[in-house]
């Protein structure tokens, strides 16, 4: 092992009086320092990469951050229309019943029309086979229907963008 220490150094050492000889021991100097100027400039570039990376990811986490906040800001503007459609509906005193149905037709509308603008789909399958993704059956009735065939709906289902928000309540033909 000391023998491959000291033909190590005897190699180093006749290496730097070759180029001493050569006049190049300037130019080894030269090179060290080009080397380091190197390594500085590509330890400054490591740091800049990192820092902006880092500044990417602070930016995206902040952008998820208001994307969550106000997910709900356009919906919500469409929904103080209706809002205001049953505030004002409240305040007439003198009415009949036939003005009320049709405040309430109007008001109605209004919120059928938010549904299509944010794509929520009714669920009404009155006639249609049993499908338990879209429908919860609450019991089954004994009718000369088509059998595993909604006969009822109690209460409408929902989609929104094709996923299920509510399924339909339903009474099934056994």
């Amino acid at each position: 092992m000391t023998e491959n220490t000291n033909d190590s150094q005897n190699n180093n050492s006749q290496i730097e009086e070759d180029l001493q000889q050569n006049g190049a021991a300037g130019s080894l100097d030269d090179r060290i320092g080009e080397l380091e100027s190197q390594l500085a400039e590509a330890q400054a570039a490591v740091l800049y990469v990192k820092a902006d990376g880092e500044n990417i990811r602070r930016r995206a986490l902040d952008d998820i951050e208001k994307a969550r906040k106000f997910a709900l800001e356009k919906f919500s503007n469409e929904l103080l229309a209706v809002k205001d459609s049953l505030d004002a509906a409240l305040l007439i005193e003198t009415t009949d019943v036939q003005s009320y149905k049709d405040g309430v037709k109007l008001t109605s509308n209004q919120l059928a029309s938010v549904f299509d603008k944010f794509h929520i789909v009714e669920i009404n399958p009155i006639g249609e086979k049993f499908d338990p993704n879209k429908h919860q059956a609450i019991s089954m009735l004994e009718n000369s229907g088509e059998p595993n065939t909604v006969t009822s709906v109690l209460q409408k289902g929902y989609t929104l963008n094709e996923r299920v928000l509510r399924p339909a309540l339903v009474m099934v033909a056994k």
